[in-house]
């Protein structure tokens, strides 16, 4: 059962940033020749107008397919024939809807559950947080330039930054306090603490705050994002340590299992949870400068934007090409990699 929800959420989040090109694409009068959900050989499809929608064999990934995307056409439809900031609009789409989707699914998950605030609830003995006068109730405002809305983004600086001073601004009965902490190393743990104790519980709030929550809960996961791939650039992580669709779904499987003993309300709220960090990445990593990704095809076209003509179709599609087949010989990888990890 644990695979079909895993299946289900990874199979939303693809058919919504591909309805972002989809969408985008019909507006601005391109041709999409086929809209499908999968990888692979066609197991069922229709085909409506002049596009056909089909399941694919393997269903991990999508396309929309439009006409003269990679290639010369003729037709007055296909996608190189339209303005160059129509062609923006269509590549764009795919990950503004994935943050779109993160937003919404934040908004309902906020108005169900509330939001967890950077209140302490105390702080441990012996660490700098009370050695510098901190206390329960106390309100983290910021850490160095990082606005706080979060508890957990105290501990994703901590682990962005381990071992760096940090100037945290709080709050206590009204009146905003800075105080200069350098985490201590826990040896036990084998990671820097400043000795914070926050609440698990969540504060319900009105409509206009699930909604400010909700675009401060997509920027958090964009952030994690952002500041995940500059460790795995800068050696801070291991590429081993990446988890791909395999450890996606045993991360998916997790979440299920443990809380279908509470009910199916539980499982749908935990895969809002993680679809909402899933459908954040996805727009993150779909708009890295890289061939084959909607970055990189934005980048050729920003550089037509600048050179005042277009980048040659076929070189273009090469590089993409050569990119597409880099990125499955990485996926295939990262397969590997979760396979043996969860073998281990």
């Amino acid at each position: 059962m644990k695979i079909i929800v895993a299946l289900i959420v990874f199979s939303v989040i693809i058919l919504f940033h591909e309805l972002g090109h989809f969408l985008l694409a019909k507006a601005n009068g391109i041709r999409v020749n086929e809209f499908c959900l999968g990888m692979g050989p066609t197991l069922i499809g229709f085909t409506k107008g002049d596009t056909t929608y089909s399941l694919k064999l393997f269903p991990i990934g999508g396309a929309c397919m439009m006409e003269g995307e990679d290639e010369e056409s003729s037709s007055d439809r296909s996608f190189g024939k339209k303005a160059v900031w129509a062609r923006i609009s269509v590549v764009a789409a795919g990950p503004l809807f994935n943050f779109i989707m993160a937003f919404f699914f934040a908004f309902v998950l906020n108005c169900n559950t509330g939001y967890d605030l950077p209140v302490l609830s105390g702080v441990q003995e012996g660490y700098p947080a009370q050695e510098a006068g901190m206390q329960e109730g106390d309100v983290i405002v910021k850490m160095n330039r990082s606005r706080i809305h979060f508890f957990r983004e105290i501990s994703a600086y901590t682990q962005f930054h381990p071992g760096e001073t940090v100037d945290i601004v709080y709050e206590r009965d009204g009146e905003r306090r800075t105080v200069r902490i350098t985490p201590k190393l826990d040896e036990e743990k084998g990671y820097y603490m400043y000795g914070f104790l926050g609440s698990t519980a969540r504060k319900p709030g009105s409509l206009f705050d699930n909604l400010k929550y909700s675009v401060y809960e997509v920027k958090y996961w964009i952030s994690v994002t952002l500041n995940s791939l500059k460790a795995l650039v800068t050696g801070k992580v291991s590429i081993k340590q990446m988890s791909g669709p395999v450890g996606i779904v045993d991360m998916i499987g997790e979440g299920y299992e443990k809380n279908i003993a509470y009910g199916w309300f539980s499982v749908f709220l935990q895969m809002l949870y993680m679809s909402i960090f899933l459908s954040a990445n996805l727009g993150v990593m779909n708009l890295l400068p890289l061939p084959a990704l909607d970055g990189g095809r934005l980048l050729f076209l920003f550089a037509e934007v600048i050179r005042g003509r277009r980048v040659d179709p076929e070189k273009e599609g090469m590089v993409h090409f050569i990119g597409i087949m880099l990125l499955f010989a990485f996926m295939i990888f990262v397969v590997i990699n979760d396979v043996r990890r969860l073998m281990t």
